[in-house]
């Protein structure tokens, strides 16, 4: 009898994930063809560069942690980002290849449970931060904590779906609710992250600043002047 409510459950939480999931996409292809349709703002500078380069050095180069200030003193911080959204793809992968885990390598199994485990632990590190450090937690927002909160579940359940298929239908569930929230909170930002690299790239192509020399800032006070 628990078998047959197990089988229920786990068919009712796959047809929930699989309807949010076509919620997801549906909304997400809207937002690209609204975004699409907005009129592109021209660069009137005279053209120095070849901006296809530019967007080469966005897409590669442009996302290395020595590329930005930021991630060159928060390095820690880029590593648990990075870690975090590899443990995202390997989630959602695991999720879309769910029916057919029985037919996978243990090998790929194995990955999947660990790049998961490790994305779930990144994220409950991020919600620690988010929440230990004051700027930090001055800056977040109600959206930020759901978002790093709903994925870091999905994570922790697929993983432990992984792990024993009991928790399949938690992983189904939590997988429904992150696809429902994903198109209307910041979790968006995964289509908006193409345009504004893009847009970075065509930018500094144009204007041929492609590849900028890492100076160190001089002093500018008085006293330096001196």
């Amino acid at each position: 009898m628990e078998e047959v409510q197990l089988v229920t459950l786990l068919m009712f939480a796959r047809s929930v994930a699989l309807a949010s999931l076509v919620f997801a996409i549906a909304a997400f292809a809207l937002r690209w063809r609204a975004t699409m349709r907005r009129p592109f703002a021209l660069d009137r500078s005279p053209s120095k560069g070849d901006p296809k380069s530019g967007v080469l050095y966005a897409f590669s180069l442009g996302m290395m942690p020595w590329a930005k200030e930021s991630t060159r003193r928060h390095l820690l911080a880029y590593l648990r980002g990075i870690g975090f959204h590899v443990g995202i793809f390997a989630g959602l992968l695991a999720l879309l290849v769910s029916p057919f885990w029985s037919w996978l390598p243990q090998a790929v199994l194995l990955a999947f449970a660990a790049l998961t485990a490790l994305g779930a632990a990144f994220g409950l590190a991020g919600v620690v931060m988010r929440w230990a450090e004051r700027n930090l937690r001055r800056l977040s927002t109600p959206d930020d904590h759901a978002s790093v909160l709903l994925v870091t579940a999905f994570l922790a359940a697929t993983s432990a779906a992984l792990a024993h298929p009991a928790w399949m239908p938690a992983m189904y569930l939590s997988g429904a609710l992150l696809f429902l929230y994903a198109p209307l909170g910041k979790i968006r930002h995964c289509i908006y992250f193409f345009f504004s690299r893009l847009f970075f790239g065509l930018f500094i192509g144009r204007r041929a600043v492609v590849h900028p020399r890492s100076v160190q800032a001089r002093p500018s006070s008085v006293a330096g002047r001196g």
